[in-house]
C-alpha cells in the first residue's frame, strides 16, 4: 500500500466534488491498513439530514482488527474521519457493520 490519503484525494479530482469525499478516502486507507484481505474493504456513504452515515464492511475475520479491544481503534477511526471531514463542514457517522 504505497498510496497516502492525500495521493488517494488527488488522483480522484471527480470525488473530491462530492461532500465528504476526503473523509471517505480516509476511512477507506485507514480500513485497509488495519486489515488482511483489502478487497473485501467495503464502504457505503449516505446523505441523511444530520450529514453523512458511512457503513464499513470488512472481511471475515478482519473485523476484531477493526474495533480493537473496548472499540477503541473504532473510535478512533472515527475521529480522524470525522476531524477529515471538518474542513468540508460535513457532519460524519461511521458504523462498522458485519
Amino acid at each position: 500500500m504505497s498510496d497516502s490519503p492525500a495521493q488517494a484525494v488527488d488522483d480522484d479530482d471527480d470525488a473530491n466534488q462530492l461532500p465528504g469525499a476526503t473523509a471517505t478516502d480516509v476511512l477507506e486507507y485507514l480500513v485497509k491498513a488495519l486489515v488482511d484481505d483489502e478487497d473485501a474493504v467495503e464502504v457505503d456513504v449516505d446523505e441523511d439530514r444530520r450529514g453523512l452515515r458511512m457503513q464499513v464492511r470488512v472481511g471475515a475475520g478482519d473485523m476484531g482488527r477493526v474495533i480493537g479491544r473496548r472499540g477503541r481503534i473504532a473510535n478512533a477511526i472515527r475521529t480522524v474521519v470525522r476531524a477529515a471531514a471538518a474542513p468540508d463542514g460535513v457532519a460524519v457517522d461511521v458504523d462498522f457493520v458485519d
